[in-house]
């Protein structure tokens, strides 16, 4: 049984480390994608939140690692404390996690919508002129 525990303790803090790399890797693109939309200064304001959707999904992935290491530790908690405590933590990053895709979700709805907009704005643009051509027929 002490082996098992070992084992799970093990596998739980490679979990953990899988999310840091995670979280590392997503902050470094985000900082690069930034500077990048920085230095630019043109770039359309969908940009800008396309970095802030993708490091926010990268971040719900992370959070969901985190989730399954606390998982693994208390399936071998040993004392009742232990166990509330990692439910504790477990409840505030299902939290966390529920509101970031609401965030996510939001984003890439209000993305959406802005597109379809000016997709009908240009088609809306373009129909006096279609119009005229077909008139003149």
């Amino acid at each position: 049984m002490e082996q098992t525990k070992y084992l799970i303790y093990f596998v739980s803090r490679g979990i953990e480390l899988a999310a840091a790399l995670i979280i590392a890797a997503a902050a470094v693109e985000a900082t690069i994608k930034a500077l990048v939309l920085f230095v630019k200064r043109g770039a359309p304001p969908q940009a800008r939140t396309e970095v802030r959707l993708t490091l926010g999904r990268w971040l719900a992935v992370a959070l969901e690692f985190e989730l399954a290491a606390d998982i693994l530790r208390t399936a071998v908690a040993p004392t009742w404390n232990e166990i509330g405590q990692l439910a504790a933590i477990a409840a505030l990053r299902t939290a966390l996690n529920y509101f970031l895709g609401k965030e996510i979700d939001k984003e890439a709805s209000t993305a959406r919508q802005a597109a379809e907009s000016t997709i009908r704005g240009e088609t809306v643009a373009a129909a006096p002129e279609r119009l005229s051509e077909l008139v003149s027929r």
